[in-house]
């Protein structure tokens, strides 16, 4: 059936064109855009998917920028503190030469104190857009990830790197923190006093002749002295004590005397870091049951002991714990010497910064060491050698601020020999402390690396699966504009015949 007015080959036409035209308008976006999926009409849930993840890749993005910052700023530090460990190595080479006693040491303290002026420069100059983190004891926070879960939430990762401060500063001691004092005990507590005589053991030998069958003998210090008696010298107890005095102290053994008062013999030690042991079992004949009646200003009766070395010690606990801002003080002859823990220290840091304290001020006759005892407890011993006693106390307190990593270098002095002896041990904890703060820094700066590596290589990924999502496949869409330019002419062509139908009818009325 033919009509004028309705033609149906004509819409059909119609129709396959226009859709043809939709497909090729799609191609054509596809192929300027490059993209498959350039809105949310074109595929809302894919779109949605490829603009959270480019959401991602921004953030990362910045992220890799943060890390680039953090790896440049702890790079410095690193380089900074590799460079104090060799400038105080050169401090132990000038230390090890002012141990000579021919030698001028008032020219290597001044090489040292330029050196230490060096080093301080270093310091100070070691900061990275303003940050520098070899000064100080803050944590610093590096923005290192976005995680996002499966519910779609996203927190932020940060890598924590511990500043390593390696100032000379003193710090704060706090008087009104939290009391601290039981963890350090003076080694006299009822005394208290750092004597500058030493310490004694008497012997009082038993009144009696001694004749020709008396052999005796005492032991100090590992020497034997043998004692021999005589009948017809009439030899007693005072002359026994006596010889035993004289013999002791012809040895000449170091920091060691003798003296005698009647039948009392006296062996005095100053040695100042070493007990004296005193052996009197030997003793035998008219002198059977003499031994040692005082001990260290204590009454005994034993036949062997130990004079005690001449320091004094603060002990501190085992069993206590160190945290930032934990001051402790040691005072005696009228000085006070403090020192305040820093992050991630123990009771050993302690003891060295106290003692750091102590030989920087350069008493006369005050020598220090740091040792633990048998159960692993820390303790600072400190000697005096002049010719005062004093009166030592310690205390400790809570909340300060911490002193400086390498607490002690402002007072490195060798211009004594005694002085010079200090240097040596405190320099060496000083170098100790700069290579555990390069090596620190050197570890989180690797790390901080490699996490901005992941980061680089995880972006490429998302960008690589964002493509995979959104972007057209060229070749694919060429071949189809193709195809779709041939069915758009054939559609015209097919459009054009179909609305040349109606015409046909005017033939039936010619």
């Amino acid at each position: 059936m033919s009509s004028i007015l309705t033609n149906n080959s004509a819409m059909v036409a119609l129709q396959t064109l226009q859709k043809t035209n939709q497909s090729m308008e799609k191609t054509q976006s596809e192929i300027s855009t490059g993209k498959s999926v350039n809105s949310a009409r074109d595929n809302s849930a894919v779109w949605a998917i490829s603009k959270v993840m480019e959401s991602d890749v921004q953030g990362f993005k910045g992220i890799a920028e943060s890390l680039s910052l953090g790896e440049s700023t702890v790079s410095v530090a690193r380089q900074a503190s590799e460079t104090v460990t060799d400038l105080l190595t050169e401090i132990k080479g000038k230390v090890v030469a002012a141990q000579e006693e021919n030698v001028d040491r008032a020219k290597i303290q001044t090489d040292i104190d330029g050196l230490r002026d060096q080093i301080k420069s270093v310091v100070n100059a070691a900061q990275f857009n303003g940050l520098n983190m070899v000064k100080g004891t803050d944590e610093v926070n590096i923005l290192a990830s976005l995680d996002r879960a499966s519910d779609g939430s996203v927190s932020a990762s940060q890598i924590e790197i511990a500043r390593q401060d390696l100032t000379a500063d003193a710090g704060v001691y706090n008087t009104a923190g939290t009391n601290l004092s039981p963890n350090a005990t003076v080694s006299d507590p009822a005394a208290n006093a750092l004597s500058a005589t030493g310490n004694t053991a008497k012997v009082t030998f038993n009144t009696g002749a001694y004749d020709d069958a008396t052999t005796a003998s005492i032991a100090v210090d590992g020497v034997q002295i043998d004692f021999t008696g005589d009948t017809a010298a009439g030899l007693d107890q005072d002359d026994a004590a006596t010889f035993f005095a004289g013999r002791i102290n012809a040895l000449g053994l170091e920091g060691i005397e003798a003296s005698v008062t009647g039948a009392e013999l006296t062996v005095t030690s100053a040695r100042g870091f070493e007990g004296v042991n005193v052996d009197v079992s030997g003793l035998a004949g008219n002198a059977a049951g003499t031994e040692i009646t005082e001990l260290n200003g204590t009454a005994v009766n034993q036949a062997s002991g130990e004079i005690d070395e001449r320091a004094e010690n603060i002990t501190f606990s085992t069993s206590a714990a160190v945290n930032e801002g934990d001051g402790y003080r040691v005072s005696f002859g009228g000085e006070s010497f403090t020192y305040v823990a820093g992050p991630n220290e123990g009771f050993g840091d302690v003891a060295q910064g106290l003692k750091a304290a102590i030989d920087g001020k350069g008493m006369e006759g005050i020598t220090t060491r740091v040792t633990q005892d048998s159960s692993g407890a820390h303790q600072i011993k400190i000697d005096n050698a002049s010719s005062t006693d004093m009166t030592l106390a310690a205390i400790g307190n809570a909340d300060g601020e911490a002193s400086g990593g390498l607490f002690g270098l402002d007072g490195l002095d060798v211009t004594t020999e005694a002085s010079a002896s200090s240097a040596l041990s405190n320099i060496e904890t000083m170098i100790d402390k700069a290579i555990d703060a390069s090596a620190s820094l050197g570890s989180a700066q690797s790390q901080v690396g490699i996490q901005n590596e992941f980061v680089n290589k995880l972006s490429d990924s998302l960008k690589s699966g964002i493509g995979t999502l959104v972007d057209a496949n060229m070749e694919e869409t060429s071949a189809r504009l193709q195809a779709l330019q041939v069915q758009q002419q054939l559609g015209i062509q097919a459009l054009s015949i179909a609305n040349q139908a109606p015409q046909n009818v005017l033939g039936l009325f010619r």
